[in-house]
């Protein structure tokens, strides 16, 4: 049986908002895959927030709805790229060799 720290966190919620795991061996298989390239979109649209977000911070005139929408928007794609560190930094977690 896989313990909890060799589980891969999904860049996705469950129902209820509960994460999500992985425990497959393969890293190349289709969940891994799939969830390879959501990350890589989740991230993607985080940088592309964050270009926004600064255009949105050098405009004098920037609309209060508009810097709403922006503030929800970025958010969300912070908790994407949370959840994204944390799935990553347990992978690293679980493949590096014990060095004590």
């Amino acid at each position: 049986m896989t313990t909890r720290n060799e589980l891969r966190l999904l860049p996705w919620s469950g129902p209820e908002g509960k994460p999500c795991y992985l425990s497959t061996d393969d890293s190349d298989g289709h969940m891994s895959r799939l969830a390879d390239n959501i990350e890589a979109v989740q991230l993607g649209m985080a940088a592309e927030l964050l270009e926004q977000a600064l255009e949105a911070l050098s405009d004098e005139h920037a609309e209060l709805e508009a810097v709403r929408l922006l503030v929800t928007d970025l958010t969300g794609a912070l908790r994407d790229a949370l959840r994204v560190a944390t799935s990553r930094g347990h992978l690293l977690a679980v493949s590096e060799p014990d060095r004590s």
